[in-house]
């Protein structure tokens, strides 16, 4: 059965609303909003829990959207007027969910390659950034992605938009500096960090072992636990004024390195 709701002054609106812009209502409810076709269908291709189908019929027909209206997934229409107020983008295909969120805990994780290829976050701050680095993990099939020092919370709207519905294809933990070293120590995980002031060219290393990639915070760089605790610290060489790239295009080439030296395995 379809509920219609056409007020944009309907209780179950608004907790939307709040859901949309407020990290701690997504704290509070479990729950986020995915918008757009292809976001949700990765959602719901990595496990991710569809609790409701929110659609505007002028701009999707419901026969595009009974496919996700099954077991326990409830379905809502809405007006244009209700539709704008819990989309976040400017153009939109009509199509949001009410999805459940995971826990992403260090304590579950499963890593299945032996010479695993992991990308560790330290602090970084915006959401574009982090939502672009998912988005290249996620094309280079890295192992796992370590969101430390977090700053923003994983389930913002702007990081499901930059990372394309990213975020649900990756393997994410979230978890302490501490714990993340134990766990790659642990498991003879090489460290290499990503230092402004670093001596060895991020090409000359050798990453066919397992290994993982430090990106620190856009302002700060990598805390000093992760430098002290590394194998080496590497950077990409300037050639023009300025002394560094963007957190995302940075990581995006170190990755790639890595990958090219494995054959793209």
């Amino acid at each position: 059965m379809i509920k219609k709701i056409s007020s944009t002054a309907n209780p179950e609106i608004k907790e939307y609303i709040k859901i949309l812009r407020k990290s701690n209502a997504r704290k509070q409810s479990g729950d986020f909003l995915a918008e757009g076709v292809r976001e949700i269908d990765i959602a719901i291709r990595n496990n991710y829990f569809i609790k409701k189908i929110i659609y505007n019929p002028t701009l999707i027909n419901f026969d595009k959207v009974k496919k996700y209206v099954k077991g326990k997934t409830k379905c809502i229409e809405t007006t244009d007027s209700v539709y704008k107020k819990i989309s976040y983008r400017s153009s939109t295909e009509g199509l949001i969910a009410l999805v459940e969120k995971k826990t992403h805990n260090i304590d579950t994780l499963k890593i299945k390659n032996r010479s695993p290829l992991i990308l560790i976050l330290d602090g970084i701050e915006k959401p574009g950034n982090i939502g672009a680095l998912l988005r290249t993990s996620d094309a280079a099939k890295i192992d796992v992605v370590f969101i430390i020092n977090q700053k923003t919370d994983l389930y913002n709207a702007n990081i499901i938009r930059s990372s394309i519905g990213c975020l649900f294809s990756n393997n994410i933990v979230l978890t302490t500096t501490e714990k993340t070293i134990e766990y790659l120590k642990e498991n003879n995980i090489k460290i290499f960090s990503s230092f402004l002031k670093a001596s060895t060219e991020y090409q000359e290393i050798n990453y066919n072992e397992g290994c993982a990639i430090v990106l620190g915070s856009e302002d700060k760089g990598v805390s000093k636990k992760w430098l002290d605790e590394s194998d080496e610290l590497i950077y990409i060489p300037m050639q023009g004024h300025i002394d560094s790239l963007n957190v995302s295009n940075s990581g995006a080439i170190i990755i790639y390195e890595a990958k090219r030296q494995r054959n793209f395995r």
